[in-house]
């Protein structure tokens, strides 16, 4: 099972590169920004679908996309500047309140 959770990590990592570096492809007419951006994406979903044999593909698809988005976020706001709202901070709270609630739960068969 731990190897499952290093695999859902490096899912995430995989996909959080690949959306970060997507405006360098300039709608993918660049062509190495391109073939990292597919490159990462092939990578993150071929971990997901080996994530999936063993972890319920609800639970291991929510913690993917909403870390994901977290880590997402937060190269946006500390690496490019960009700017939170006080909304858009509270509905990133929420995402991880329910990351968080999601693995609280256990898993129900």
């Amino acid at each position: 099972m731990a190897l499952t959770y290093v695999m859902l990590v490096c899912a995430i990592a995989a996909e959080v590169i690949a959306t970060s570096l997507l405006p360098r492809t300039a709608g993918f007419t660049r062509l190495w920004p391109t073939v990292a951006v597919l490159g990462s994406y092939g990578l993150s979903f071929t971990l997901l679908a080996q994530v999936v044999k063993s972890l319920p593909i609800g639970i291991a698809y929510a913690i993917w996309a909403g870390l994901g988005t977290l880590f997402v976020l937060a190269i946006g706001v500390f690496l490019l500047h960009q700017s939170l709202s006080a909304w858009q901070f509270a509905g990133i709270l929420l995402v991880v309140v329910g990351v968080v609630l999601i693995n609280l739960g256990g898993t129900v068969h």
